[in-house]
């Protein structure tokens, strides 16, 4: 079987050191190459064919910014994941670097206690990430539920017309690039709230929600204890905080906690998945997007099964196959659709619930309630 060939980018000897020794000993990894900018990464690049490129966001003469620019010109597809710093500065660039068509991210170690801390901080970061986004696609089986690019219909509610009430999302790797794409796509009155886990650490989440803010038409912020749930409003959960929604008499508002992480997670999707569950039952509507592992299946079994619907990702436009595939095959997605084809898929659904007419309709122009 052939290694995994790596590029390492950085302008720090100790960092090239570290990456070195962590890779070199894993089985099926080599270190191809390294460089300590983007100039001479640039060059090395067509000698050295590399499988992934990790990728410093500070350097001289050419940073991790501008050598990605330039790389993707040439190399659309290659894996990159951007080494960065645990800070305001740092969270930007990487969001910035995302933007780009960088694949993923690690963040640099930072109050870890110890050397030997950081390097297993690192280990437990990328390794995951070069294996999944360096394994090969595979042919997607027959799936049991919606084929892929397919909704099946929804099964008619006891009560009366299907109402969703909310839409929750959870994403991971390829995350910022597919929340940017999908909730650029719906209109500021989008008529239910939506709350998004995305796996991302303090600072990033709250510049995601910035940047996402500013680029929508929707209005999103980082949620926090006690914020409401409102038609046209995103709240993105905090980093290392889970996010429940809790009733408070008619209203449903946020809570967060620091319980122990679910999938190695913190924020999990399970646990907003199973809170929207729990408070809507039928009325709720879930969305799971590209990333790693399965963080996601767990919650969209409860949401299934209280009656509501979850659209899953398809692998072709998943940078990462993973959590949207197990929805996918456990056989509980209503729908298994092209990232480009979920926000339309969100507006017939909830166009339904509203009871507004869904074909040659607009959104904008109809009654928000049934």
């Amino acid at each position: 079987m052939n290694k995994i060939r790596i590029l390492i980018v950085d302008d720090s000897v100790v960092i090239r050191r570290l990456l070195t020794d962590i890779l070199s000993q894993e089985p099926g990894i080599e270190v191809a190459g390294i460089a300590p900018n983007g100039r001479i990464a640039l060059a090395k690049l067509p000698q050295i064919n590399p499988d992934l490129v990790t990728l410093d966001v500070e350097m001289p003469e050419l940073d991790g910014l501008e050598t990605l620019r330039e790389l993707r010109k040439t190399y659309p597809k290659l894996p990159v994941i951007m080494f960065s710093t645990l800070t305001a500065r740092g969270a930007a660039e990487t969001l910035d670097a995302l933007a780009l068509g960088a694949s993923d991210y690690v963040a640099k170690p930072a109050n870890v206690g110890s050397v030997a801390a950081g390097i297993q901080s690192v280990r437990e970061q990328l390794l995951p990430k070069i294996r999944a986004l360096c394994a090969p696609r595979v042919a997607v089986p027959k799936l049991p539920a919606a084929a892929s690019g397919v909704a099946r219909p929804l099964k008619p509610s006891a009560t009366g017309p299907r109402c969703f009430e909310v839409a929750v999302i959870g994403s991971s790797t390829g995350g910022p690039q597919a929340l940017s794409k999908l909730l650029t796509a719906l209109p500021a009155d989008f008529p239910v709230p939506i709350v998004v886990v995305q796996h991302m650490p303090p600072l990033f989440t709250q510049h995601l929600a910035n940047r996402l803010n500013q680029e929508c038409a929707l209005r999103v912020s980082e949620a926090q204890v006690g914020d409401r749930l409102e038609p046209g409003r995103v709240l993105i959960a905090p980093g290392d905080f889970h996010v429940e929604l809790v009733r408070r008499g008619t209203e449903v508002r946020v809570a967060l906690n620091q319980a122990p992480p679910e999938n190695s997670c913190r924020p999990a999707v399970d646990v907003l998945f199973r809170s929207a569950a729990s408070i809507y039952g039928a009325n709720s509507l879930g969305v799971v997007l590209t990333g790693m592992g399965q963080d996601g299946l767990r919650g969209s079994e409860a949401i299934v099964q209280s009656g509501g619907a979850v659209i899953a990702q398809d692998q072709a436009t998943s940078v990462v196959w993973g959590m949207p595939r197990a929805v996918a095959e456990a056989g509980i997605a209503h729908a298994v659709l092209p990232l480009t084809n979920i926000a339309q898929e969100l507006l017939k659904l909830t166009a339904v619930s509203r009871c507004l007419p869904v074909v040659g309709a607009s959104v904008s122009s109809a009654p928000n309630r049934c």
